[in-house]
């Protein structure tokens, strides 16, 4: 008997987790200009936000990380996403609330990574893995953002906009420090800000050299097999 459409739809989202979170944290950075305008948009978002956790989550069950720390850990976030979502206001919560996702998509960073170092030849799924990683560390660092202003208040950035800076700002502050691109119009005023930029730049420059390191050497690893495979076939004969 054979599977399905919907049956294989499933088995090729069973087989790629990497490429659907990757996917779905891409759609969010598009969406979430068109939540900002009111309170239903900004929960619709919370809830959106939970459905990358639970992706994220499902893309650590394949990697040799330990499944347990990724739901301890992603659970606090969940709720409190929920929580802040219902108190926008509540500061204590939107530090909580920062630090546990903060905390949570580091780990994911970190089991991506030991997903892709695990495998001795390139698949599919580490390709998307590649850029689900980087996409995930940027959401880590934003979270991180967003908790040195709460701690240290709004002077430790300026920017063209006065107060808080949004969760969408601190996104793209994130982004543009990780690629190194300098094209953010947000800049670190006070030492906090500054300690954690300087540490995404180098995140940045040493996760593109870890990965490029890695696809050069399987890559001349898989060349060296083939050659060596197809030695013991001329010698054969």
């Amino acid at each position: 008997m054979t599977a399905g459409p919907r049956g294989g739809l499933l088995q090729q989202v069973r087989a790629l987790p990497s490429a659907v979170l990757l996917c779905v944290q891409l759609l969010g950075i598009l969406v979430y200009p068109f939540t900002t305008e009111s309170s239903t948009g900004r929960t619709v978002f919370s809830l959106f936000q939970l459905v990358v956790l639970g992706l994220a989550v499902a893309a650590v069950r394949r990697t040799p990380a330990l499944t347990w720390v990724s739901v301890c850990i992603g659970s606090p976030a969940v709720i409190l996403t929920v929580l802040t979502a219902i108190l926008p206001d509540n500061q204590s919560l939107g530090i909580a609330s920062g630090i546990t996702h903060a905390i949570f998509y580091f780990y994911t960073a970190y089991a991506l990574i030991r997903y892709m170092f695990a495998d001795t030849e390139v698949t599919r799924d580490d390709l998307f893995a590649t850029g689900a990683c980087f996409t995930v560390v940027a959401w880590a660092f934003a979270y991180t953002y967003d908790i040195v202003q709460l701690l240290w208040g709004t002077g430790q950035f300026v920017s063209g906009s006065h107060g808080q800076l949004r969760w969408v700002e601190l996104l793209f502050l994130s982004f543009t420090t990780m690629t190194n691109t300098g094209l953010s119009d947000i800049t670190p005023a006070g030492g906090h800000a500054r300690s954690v930029m300087m540490l995404e730049q180098l995140a940045g420059l040493n996760y593109i050299a870890l990965v490029v390191a890695r696809l050069m050497g399987l890559t001349l690893a898989r060349f060296q097999r083939t050659r060596e495979t197809a030695d013991r076939g001329e010698s054969e004969r």
